[in-house]
């Protein structure tokens, strides 16, 4: 039998990295202050750590579903060097109003939509009632407490602190797993 864990499940844009609208290049991406030790305190604490993320650009034709996958890769290698990782990121290149017809569509996957939050949950043995999600937009928070988790909003600031407070509040300061850090 596998056992659960909880998850934060991340917003990308605005939350891990700085939001200049419809990101898609590596070298333009800004990491937000403290990220990528947030994302190692969530790895620390036995957590999965999770991105979900609209991505309508790829609607709008400004760019390829393969240049968010490729930019997901290069997140990934940038925080493997910190000592840390995410276990999954999924996405959505949905929009109603779509300049590329096949995205044209109104889905369950856009936030607020819930849809990326419980695939996820299904893929994975998540306590869901230990898990949370950090975002930026009230979207965010909707789309958290549509699939049945608590949603932060974070509002700028070191996400490192954020995490850490909000680790503490989930109970983590209890288990043997929990970062030792002082936020």
């Amino acid at each position: 039998m596998t056992s659960m864990k909880p998850a934060v499940f991340f917003d990308r844009d605005g939350v891990l990295n700085e939001d200049h609208g419809y990101l898609f290049e590596p070298g333009k991406l800004q990491w937000i202050e403290g990220a990528r030790e947030a994302v190692k305190a969530v790895n620390d604490a036995g957590y999965f750590a999770f991105v979900v993320t609209n991505q309508s650009g790829v609607a709008r034709g400004f760019y390829a579903e393969r240049d968010v996958e490729v930019l997901h890769l290069w997140m990934s290698d940038e925080l493997a060097k910190v000592g840390a990782r995410i276990d999954a990121f999924e996405y959505c290149p949905h929009h109603p109003d779509a300049v590329v017809a096949q995205y044209r569509v109104a889905c369950v996957c856009r936030k607020p939509g819930p849809g990326m939050i419980r695939t996820l949950l299904g893929r994975h043995a998540v306590d869901v009632a230990r898990s949370f999600l950090i975002g930026d937009k009230a979207s965010d928070v909707e789309a958290a407490e549509a699939a049945g988790i608590r949603g932060h909003l974070f509002q700028g600031g070191n996400l490192e602190y954020f995490v850490g407070q909000l680790l503490r509040q989930s109970g983590c300061a209890a288990t043997p797993d929990c970062p030792s850090a002082s936020f």
